[in-house]
């Protein structure tokens, strides 16, 4: 399999995480006789300091003629803490998602036995916590209407959805549902929002289609509730742009570390491949950032183009990190190994070089050698 891959490092610790993943792609595929090509582009504040664009063009096109994305992370304090900023980084991912058309950001939250203890959740309620978020991604309020008053004084921003928003993402929630445990639950504001409303009627209609799919209905505060007093309850949540942002992001915590969690967000176009946690600037450059999430986002990179046996190894590899304490600084501020020395025991667990026993104290800090 021959495959073009556009990388998008973007900014903080973006490169040093989207590097391990590559790493750990081609340590699994080749050895298959399967081969990537990578091309890197700008975007973010990275580009903006470059070219004064957070999304050149030359990034667009590549996207569009690319097979997938892979794709690090956003942002920058200079941008976050400067509200009247007429560029910033977030406008670029925010432009790719319309231009590649990827209407559905699927974020699968699971969670590991040996971290239990990082989590704000009680042991019991983690046990057998297994769930997927499909966000709508490209209609709703982020991409509304948006007006100022001349004096400054009011703000709208307009939330507009179409049946066919609905349903395109809607029939891929119901086909992952009939995968795992045939149950979908739609998360709205129906009680007071119109386009809460919408969704909820189109969901309805659509699902006598999947009858096989338990569908249930949740107003999204209750549903902030219930991620945390019972998350085990959920299997497919469905739901709109700015509820799905707000609700992975809390979900997310569930693991107890961000640093944990991939994402895929597809379409029409090639999918892009993320993790889901933000550009965390204060570790940029220090080698200490969780390169899991970014490593997990190409295993599902990889189950896209069907190499679902290079995948699992992947997930195989990344558990077996975190039951042996081969963990970064987030998830263990003392005993911690460095972002590209978890990069590295990932590469060699997928290329069979990992052999049965293995002592911490023999793999050094900055170096995965295996005595």
């Amino acid at each position: 399999m021959q495959k073009n891959i556009v990388v998008i490092e973007g900014d903080g610790i973006g490169p040093e995480v989207t590097r391990q993943a590559i790493k750990v792609i081609n340590a699994v595929i080749e050895p298959n006789g399967h081969h990537f090509t990578y091309k890197y582009c700008l975007m973010g504040a990275d580009a903006i300091d470059k070219t004064g664009n957070p999304l050149p063009d030359q990034t667009i096109e590549a996207a569009l003629n690319s097979d997938a994305i892979l794709f690090g992370a956003i942002g920058h304090p200079k941008y976050d803490n400067d509200p009247s900023a007429k560029v910033r980084p977030e406008q670029g991912l925010l432009k790719l998602r319309k231009s590649l058309q990827l209407f559905a950001n699927i974020r699968p939250v699971a969670t590991y036995p040996a971290l239990q203890h990082l989590s704000p959740l009680k042991a019991k309620n983690l046990e057998g916590v297994d769930f997927i978020i499909f966000r709508e991604l490209t209609g709703g309020i982020y991409f509304g209407k948006k007006e100022l008053s001349e004096d400054g004084q009011r703000a709208s921003d307009d939330c507009v959805y179409t049946t066919e928003e609905i349903e395109r993402i809607a029939h891929l929630a119901f086909k992952q549902a009939q995968l795992r445990r045939k149950r979908l639950t739609l998360v709205d504001k129906a009680n007071v929002l119109e386009t809460s409303r919408l969704w909820r009627k189109t969901v309805q209609q659509i699902a006598p289609q999947y009858a096989d799919v338990k569908v249930d209905f949740l107003f999204v505060d209750n549903a902030a509730m219930q991620i945390i007093l019972n998350p085990r309850q959920f299997d497919v949540m469905l739901t709109e742009n700015m509820f799905g942002d707000i609700l992975s992001d809390e979900a997310s915590v569930i693991s107890g570390s961000l640093g944990l969690l991939p994402s895929a967000s597809i379409g029409k176009g090639a999918a892009l491949f993320e993790p889901i946690h933000g550009s965390y600037p204060q570790a940029a450059g220090k080698d200490i950032a969780n390169p899991l999430g970014s490593i997990l986002s190409a295993a599902m990179l990889l189950d896209h183009f069907g190499l679902n046996k290079e995948a699992g190894k992947i997930r195989e590899a990344a558990n077996w990190t975190l039951q042996n304490g081969f963990v970064t600084k987030d998830i263990d501020p003392i005993n911690f190994y460095f972002t590209s020395t978890i990069g590295e025991l990932i590469a060699d667990y997928v290329g069979g070089k990992i052999p049965g026993g293995v002592k911490k104290e023999n793999i050094e800090l900055r170096k995965s050698t295996i005595i």
